[in-house]
């Protein structure tokens, strides 16, 4: 990862206030910068490039951006991680995890394809922003062994966290305060 990519991240970012009382992150900015698109898959691939990941594993919504980046960057596949839903019945057998509350107080779940991962994969999940790991601890307890870490854009989570979930950023909450 290189410094340059750090300073982009942090110049597109912005807290928005939409009169509540607290600040929302805006990550727009860094879906509108084709340096910062270009950056990305290499930038989060190479926080475990060296740990060879398989396949990239990445929870909806923005997962589902930045996964494929990291999976080409590594030269391997990608599989969503969907969140169940009325919305959207799914017809292929899922293996499915419970999120313990996420950061807006939440329980979800999410859910993989089982024919696309195999027991000797080494999976590695990928989102945009970890706030308390519960995502990747989901994700985590339904993978298993074949769960090599988590890489983000931003790490939010308090450092036993980051080290229980084997998580890295490219960020930490630090670089972004407002």
């Amino acid at each position: 990862m290189t410094t340059d990519l750090r300073d982009l991240l942090k110049a597109a970012f912005r807290w928005t206030d939409p009169g509540e009382g607290y600040l929302v992150s805006n990550r727009s900015g860094w879906w509108r910068s084709p340096e910062i698109i270009a950056g990305l898959g290499d930038g989060l691939a190479d926080l475990f490039r060296a740990d060879r990941p398989t396949v990239v594993v990445s929870p909806e919504v923005t997962g589902f951006l930045v996964g494929p980046l990291v999976a080409r960057a590594l030269g391997v596949g990608f599989v969503e991680a969907y969140r169940a839903g009325a919305r959207r019945p799914i017809a292929e057998p899922m293996m499915w995890a419970e999120v313990p509350t996420d950061h807006r107080g939440e329980t979800q779940h999410l859910g993989v394809r089982r024919e696309l991962l195999n027991a000797d994969d080494r999976v590695l999940v990928v989102d945009d922003w970890a706030a308390t790991g519960s995502q990747s601890r989901a994700l985590r307890s339904l993978l298993g062994a074949t769960y090599v870490g988590t890489a983000v854009i931003v790490d939010e989570c308090p450092p036993a966290v980051a080290h229980e979930l084997t998580l890295r950023g490219l960020l930490t909450a630090a670089d972004i305060d407002p």
